[in-house]
């Protein structure tokens, strides 16, 4: 077996001797192995680890097991699960040192240290999971379209604008702007969709659209109480539209792990939804633009590891 750490240095900050201890500690357990087989690489930018991971493939012997780690927040989850999509013989780790790490909480709450343990990552099973191909992207948590990805997008762009020497409690008060603007937004929060759902007719006005694959999504949030990585199922979660107060207490209702009474819940394999304009999507941490996106089902796609032994736990 071929492993291959792939480490996002942006997640330790100004904290260099804590990723110097972490790559200290790969290269000791590796020493103790009778035929030591890893690599420990730096992803620098988005999507940067999609090529490093690809050249460790290429460069691996045929047939080999490579095992991927993930040393990060939910941003190198993305890259490194997009960069081992659809190849044989891949395996993934998650090792959780980022600000958001939403995935691996579905292994129960409190057992994020576990999967800091580079000796306990490198001997553990896997088990086999689903992911959704989203067109030409992959997704592990979930996705999301309209308010809430549109909110985060404009909070964005609006970081970058204003850079790192604007004051926390302005750039507060512009993201509360931004909030306002968006909740009083008819063409977000009331926004017309074309939503075919296993062949069935959905299309309608709605606020926010989640398509989950497991139960955790968007930093502490609750994405859908019950939905499992490894059913073979989404599950879709459609707010209808009402006014900007109840859009608004809707979701924060949601946030809380409750079900609105504007919401329709299903469970599906694939989901089409189009717009006359573009939509605002989330796909775990990645965000686009599209005016049609197809979300599909690939069970048992991903062999993540579980340290210990530890199964999926719903809620």
């Amino acid at each position: 077996m071929k492993h291959v750490f792939v480490v996002d240095p942006k997640v330790f900050h100004d904290q260099q001797w804590r990723m110097d201890g972490l790559v200290d500690s790969i290269g000791q357990y590796f020493r103790t192995q009778e035929k030591p087989n890893f690599s420990t690489l730096f992803s620098h930018y988005p999507r940067d680890a999609i090529g490093i991971i690809q050249k460790q493939v290429s460069e691996a012997e045929e047939d080999e097991t490579i095992r991927v780690y993930a040393i990060g927040g939910d941003n190198i989850l993305f890259d490194c699960l997009n960069g081992i999509a659809e190849l044989p013989n891949m395996e993934l780790a998650i090792a959780p040192y980022g600000d958001t790490n939403s995935f691996i909480r579905v292994f129960g709450e409190g057992k994020t240290e576990l999967f800091k343990d580079i000796n306990s990552l490198a001997e553990a099973e896997v088990v086999s999971t689903d992911m959704i191909e989203v067109g030409n992207n992959c997704a592990i948590n979930g996705c999301s379209i309209g308010c809430t990805p549109a909110k985060a997008m404009r909070k964005r762009e609006i970081r970058e604008r204003m850079g790192s020497g604007i004051s926390r409690a302005f750039m507060g008060f512009w993201f509360f702007v931004n909030n306002l603007s968006f909740t009083f937004n008819k063409e977000v929060i009331a926004h017309p969709y074309q939503i075919t759902i296993d062949d069935t007719d959905y299309s309608g006005n709605y606020s926010l659209i989640y398509i989950i694959n497991a139960p955790y999504f968007n930093r502490n949030k609750v994405a859908l109480a019950g939905s499992m990585p490894n059913d073979g199922l989404l599950d879709v979660v459609l707010f209808k539209s009402v006014g900007p107060f109840k859009t608004s207490r809707s979701i924060k209702k949601y946030a809380r792990g409750k079900m609105p009474s504007n919401c329709v819940r299903m469970q599906a394999k694939k989901i089409q939804i189009k717009s006359d304009t573009p939509m605002w999507i989330q796909t775990d941490s990645e965000f686009l633009r599209d005016t049609s996106m197809t979300f599909a089902v690939v069970p048992g796609a991903v062999q993540v590891v579980a340290v210990n032994n530890l199964t999926y736990q719903g809620f």
